[in-house]
């Protein structure tokens, strides 16, 4: 960047005219802040855009994946950029301190989507809740494999239990995109269903949450 002038370097220009004004490369080359011998920080960057089929693409790889096969993405370029991904999307999300409240299962999806969207993998998160569905505690209950959900009833009543819960939901993701619950997804509704009455807890609702949208999973 030291052949660019001054005003037109990614950082001077983010400076004086804001964030908004930078291209998604340069963005990200601030991010990556140099480049290798014969090409400047927003190059790589744009090779890096390309190479992974865009921004969106990119924001779902983790960091491991971020650095391999390209010269000039080490572990520390990688992790800058997955941290800042990351970021992103829990800044989207309403925070905890605001008293999140689940008054239905659009509430529901939408305290667990920054736990789940933008992942390869399926993940299973239990939204732990007070007697008036005041969110007390987000919890990542388990991580599965890309077709299968792990959803051990058993585990998200203990945690439950444990966070001193009186209520609860469960919401997972289709790394698919399709939000289509599976006959295992209604399965295991039903037995969440009866284990909260079991325990004594109040059982809010069970979603599946992709990157597009959200479906609530009926019982069997």
């Amino acid at each position: 960047m030291q052949d660019v002038p001054a005003p037109d370097r990614p950082r001077e220009r983010l400076l004086a005219r804001g964030a908004e004004a930078l291209s998604d490369r340069e963005l990200l080359a601030l991010l990556l802040g140099a480049g290798v011998p014969g090409q400047d920080a927003v190059e790589l960057a744009g090779q890096l855009i390309n190479r992974h089929g865009g921004l969106y693409a990119l924001s779902r790889l983790p960091a491991h994946e971020l650095a391999a096969g390209l010269a000039g993405i080490g572990p520390a370029k990688a992790a800058r950029v997955a941290a800042a991904f990351q970021l992103g999307r829990r800044v989207a999300a309403p925070s905890l301190s605001a008293r999140q409240q689940v008054d239905g299962s659009a509430d529901l999806a939408a305290v667990a989507a920054p736990l789940l969207q933008g992942l390869r993998h399926e993940r299973v998160v239990v939204v732990i809740c007070d007697g008036a569905g005041t969110v007390l505690r987000t919890s990542v209950l388990t991580e599965g494999a890309t077709d299968r959900s792990l959803l051990p009833v058993r585990d998200a009543l203990a945690l439950v239990l444990a966070a001193g819960g009186a209520s609860f939901g469960v919401a997972h993701n289709h790394p698919t995109g399709c939000t289509a619950p599976s006959e295992a997804d209604r399965r295991a509704t039903t037995r969440l269903a009866a284990g909260a009455a079991a325990v004594g807890l109040r059982f809010l609702d069970h979603v599946v949450v992709t990157d597009g949208g959200w479906r609530r999973v009926p019982p069997e």
